[in-house]
């Protein structure tokens, strides 16, 4: 068992205009080929995915930001607190998406009037944890990103997901063509934060 606690209760959740402000991210990781160096995008690139609670859907870590953190510590914190990762955060953010939760057992207390507002980062990992806090509740799971599209149960988690294969592109991690046709989109910064969850550097 994990020496640290997920934090519970939504004494100090955010809210704005109703919406409950929700902070995540899209663990991913490089997969490197000794043998074959001609590996495709599709397989190189990997992210992992964790079980919900009491169900066989596969999420991105996510959960409520609070007001005594940023919401990029909040996005690190969910990270280590639900899928046990720890590693580099990019500063900016994938975008923000606004969601309803279709069932209420999923998200339960999505905000006043059921809607959540949900930033959404891209972490590359660094170190999987032996132990984490959440790892009674849930399975991880590393796969490549064409899977990881059909998998998403979630509109906006599927948008997210396609908004961080167009940053990995740009970012001349892979080539446009190895996978999709993708546009460009603005340079993304990085900072330094808080080491206890994650490291985000400059």
């Amino acid at each position: 068992m994990s020496n640290l606690e997920a934090r519970t209760g939504r004494d100090h959740q955010r809210y704005d205009n109703n919406f409950r402000l929700v902070s995540g991210c899209i663990p991913y990781r490089m997969v490197k080929d000794k043998e074959d160096s001609s590996v495709d995008f599709e397989n190189k690139l990997q992210v992992l995915m964790v079980s919900s609670p009491n169900r066989h859907d596969l999420v991105f870590p996510k959960g409520g930001w609070e007001d005594d953190e940023t919401v990029l510590e909040a996005a690190s914190r969910e990270a280590m607190e639900e899928a046990g990762v720890k590693g580099i955060l990019r500063e900016d953010p994938l975008g923000v998406w606004e969601f309803r939760s279709k069932s209420s057992s999923v998200e339960p207390d999505c905000c006043l009037g059921g809607g959540c507002k949900g930033y959404m980062f891209a972490l590359e990992v660094k170190e999987e944890l032996a132990t984490w806090p959440e790892q009674d509740n849930r399975e991880r799971k590393w796969l490549n990103v064409k899977e990881a599209l059909e998998l998403c149960r979630y509109e906006w988690m599927q948008s997210a997901l396609e908004e961080f294969i167009r940053v990995m592109t740009e970012d001349g991690s892979t080539k446009e063509e190895d996978f999709l046709t993708i546009s460009s989109i603005s340079s993304r910064g990085e900072r330094q934060i808080d080491p206890q969850y994650c490291s985000v550097v400059n």
